[in-house]
């Protein structure tokens, strides 16, 4: 792949795509959190997704090493698989292209089609979780805080939501030198949790962009 798309998106944005080779060795460093399906990577500058396609093809492994003969349990941990997985970037061409080949992988993985319920439940997982905006602002391309979705797997196909203030999160952590921190009860305060909900509900809240496909499905 190549490393630059043009010398005015370096000189205007610093934009150059880690190699593949480099992706692996870092990633290795972190193996266990990388392989666990449920641990949370945040990629605050994820261009394409060079980091986060691999984060998924090795959560995704470990769903096939742990549930892949319960195929109810393959789909709906792979979906929990990708809920655990956060990107923001700042030009529109790349975070489109990342969702693109997150959703790719994800659909390459199960089978799925385009048409398929689980595969527009993920596409809108995707559009939750990869931000169009600015991660040193933490602010959308709109102008508004950057929030992030808390998924979590309640079991028998339903998953719970809440959602997260980014600048709250890192804002928290400088309290912990000084032993406030888990003081309390509740560490983060979501501002919005959500009803249960199943595949079924989260693929009807989907709209796929003009052009999209699923250029890795069966």
């Amino acid at each position: 792949m190549t490393l630059v798309k043009s010398k005015q998106r370096v000189a205007d944005h610093g934009e150059v795509f880690t190699p593949a080779w480099m992706v692996e060795a870092m990633l290795d460093l972190v193996r266990d959190e990388t392989q666990r399906i449920d641990s949370r990577v945040l990629e605050p500058a994820c261009g394409s997704g060079n980091f986060l396609v691999q984060v998924l093809r090795r959560k995704l492994a470990a769903v096939q090493l742990k549930y892949g003969r319960a195929e109810f349990e393959r789909r709906h941990y792979a979906l929990l698989a990708l809920m655990c997985i956060y990107g923001i970037e700042l030009l529109p061409d790349n975070i489109a292209e990342c969702r693109a080949n997150l959703l790719d992988i994800f659909a390459e993985y199960l089978g799925l089609d385009e048409a398929d319920e689980l595969a527009r439940a993920a596409g809108h997982v995707l559009h939750i979780n990869l931000v169009h905006g600015d991660a040193l602002t933490m602010k959308t391309h709109a102008g508004a805080p950057i929030a992030f979705a808390e998924w979590g797997y309640l079991g028998k196909g339903r998953f719970q939501r809440r959602d997260f203030r980014l600048d709250v999160l890192t804002g928290s952590s400088s309290h912990s030198t000084a032993g406030s921190l888990f003081a309390q009860h509740e560490i983060f305060t979501p501002v919005k949790t959500w009803p249960p909900m199943t595949v079924a509900d989260l693929a009807a809240t989907f709209v796929a962009p003009a052009g999209a496909s699923l250029q890795g499905a069966a």
